[in-house]
């Protein structure tokens, strides 16, 4: 998963995948601004999200544009293409895809409508009933009612475009009504921004389980998925879009309506490693809260060592805060390569073996004949830690001490992270000490599942740490009603035409 300038350590070996989320959106109202451009830096800030493909959507009053491609923020956009879209309100994304597979026909914002209105949405999330929205559309078109369906009919496999169908397909019914009564249908995460011809629209589901804001500019309002987004574009912030909220933005001015009573369960993983270091999420802001997790990891498992170091860059604030309380002085005993971001570029078995030396390459002045803490946020796999303390190791470290930042993940994650299967984590169904042998450490050691909560300052209650404990907030339907390739493997004919059947990838990445 990239931060914008390089990719994060659980992607250091190539082929090696780390936990991705789903996606960044993105949503302006500001007649007089550039609204692209306000989209465009929004997404810019919020690129760790999702690295797969981008797009925007603007208005201006009385027609949608929408421009979208694979790649990152910055690959997709230029001058000429920001100038084409014109108008006083837009929604941008940046994706990860967690359902449907990352081809140019799931890129978002997604477009639905009829003769007198179109919507387009973005969607950062994940639905847990998706096969249940997807009978919902064949049903509804069985009564009479989709239109075009939108984009399930050229390709897209994902979950937006169901509520996009689902959003836009009675020309009797204003978008607003729509969205009043379909959101109550969604179940998992959802955080939607999206927009007719004239309203900007943003929506929460009703535990929160994605956090999203809303800011004030001096001639309009931004909704994002963090607050890094807002000072981006110089906006301040005003509030959290609360659980189960609908927001209308237009010349009218905001106005808010509840579609569900708000059951708190704000994702934990958003403090220990999704959200930017420079994001507040329900005030409190994240760089302090890994700090403390650093500082929590130390009183909970303290070692003799000369030297703290992370692993750039995400185990930085808890290394911080692990070398404050105990008292071993923190150091950098990595270098990373900035530049070694996302490629499409496939190594070959030799620079796979020398891998992690591609992005991380040990100071040996700095290691040699040291006792090492090396502090990380997480173990998926454990690929990663097992190549960095073999390097480390060859760099001539006298000890190599992990400590981890979040507790064991066991759980795979259906609410909008895409991480390993159940089978491969490598903490299903073995303990710590196993965990430590196969990573080669002399000592292995997670933070408590109390100590992360109490790090963030949120209730107990009002989190989800189904990744660690299993306990989902949301059932989980039978499993043939899960996973990400759903519709590319139970495709829906509906007259002829069949939702959910994705066109050629090969030729996706090539398009226009």
């Amino acid at each position: 998963m990239a931060r914008g300038d390089g990719q994060l350590s659980h992607d250091i070996l190539p082929g090696e995948k780390g936990p991705q989320d789903a996606c960044g959106v993105f949503g302006v109202w500001a007649p007089g601004e550039e609204v692209a451009k306000l989209a465009y830096y929004g997404l810019y800030a919020l690129q760790h999200r999702g690295q797969e493909s981008a797009g925007i959507a603007t208005s201006d009053g009385r027609s949608i544009l929408v421009y979208k491609d694979m790649g990152l923020v910055s690959q997709v956009f230029d001058e000429r293409s920001l100038a084409s879209l014109r108008g006083h309100l837009a929604v941008g994304h940046c994706r990860y895809s967690t359902t449907g597979g990352s081809t140019w026909e799931n890129a978002q914002p997604t477009l639905g409508g009829h003769d007198s209105s179109t919507v387009a949405l973005a969607h950062n999330g994940n639905l847990i009933n998706s096969a249940e929205l997807r009978d919902l559309v064949a049903d509804r078109r069985a009564d009479g009612f989709g239109g075009s369906r939108g984009e399930l009919t050229r390709g897209n496999t994902t979950d937006t475009a169901l509520v996009t169908a689902l959003l836009s397909d009675d020309p009797d019914r204003s978008l607003e009504a729509a969205a009043l009564e379909i959101l109550p249908l969604l179940r998992g995460a959802f955080c939607f921004v999206f927009m007719d011809e004239t309203t900007l629209y943003a929506a929460r589901d009703p535990h929160g389980i994605r956090p999203l804001v809303l800011g004030r500019l001096e001639r309009g309002w931004v909704v994002a998925s963090e607050t890094a987004a807002l000072d981006i574009v110089g906006a301040s912030m005003i509030r959290e879009v609360e659980p189960g909220e609908l927001i209308a933005i237009d010349e009218e001015g905001l106005r808010s309506q509840r579609f569900a009573p708000a059951e708190p369960k704000g994702c934990v993983f958003e403090y220990v490693y999704l959200a930017r270091p420079d994001t507040t999420i329900s005030g409190r802001g994240v760089h302090e809260a890994r700090v403390e997790m650093g500082r929590a990891l130390a009183r909970e498992h303290p070692v003799e060592a000369d030297l703290v170091m992370p692993t750039p860059e995400s185990g930085t604030p808890a290394a911080i805060g692990y070398a404050q309380e105990s008292g071993i002085p923190y150091g950098q005993g990595l270098v990373k390569n900035s530049y070694v971001g996302r490629t499409f570029i496939a190594p070959s078995q030799t620079i796979r073996q020398l891998g992690i030396r591609l992005k991380l390459n040990p100071l040996r002045d700095v290691i040699k004949g040291k006792r090492l803490v090396v502090v990380d946020d997480s173990i998926v796999r454990g690929n990663t830690q097992r190549a960095l303390v073999r390097m480390l190791r060859e760099a001539g470290a006298a000890e190599v001490h992990v400590r981890i930042s979040s507790p064991p993940v066991r759980w795979p994650c259906f609410y909008g992270i895409d991480f390993a299967t159940r089978a491969e984590l490598i903490a299903t169904g073995i303990g710590v000490d196993e965990v430590c042998t196969s990573i080669g450490a002399d000592s292995l050691g997670y933070i408590s599942e109390e100590g992360m909560v109490a790090a963030t300052e949120q209730p107990r209650s009002a989190l989800c740490t189904a990744c660690f404990t299993g306990s989902y907030p949301v059932p989980l339907p039978d499993d043939s009603r899960l996973g990400k390739n759903l519709f590319e493997t139970l495709p829906l004919d509906v007259d002829g035409v069949s939702l959910g059947v994705a066109g050629g990838a090969e030729d996706a990445l090539t398009r226009p």
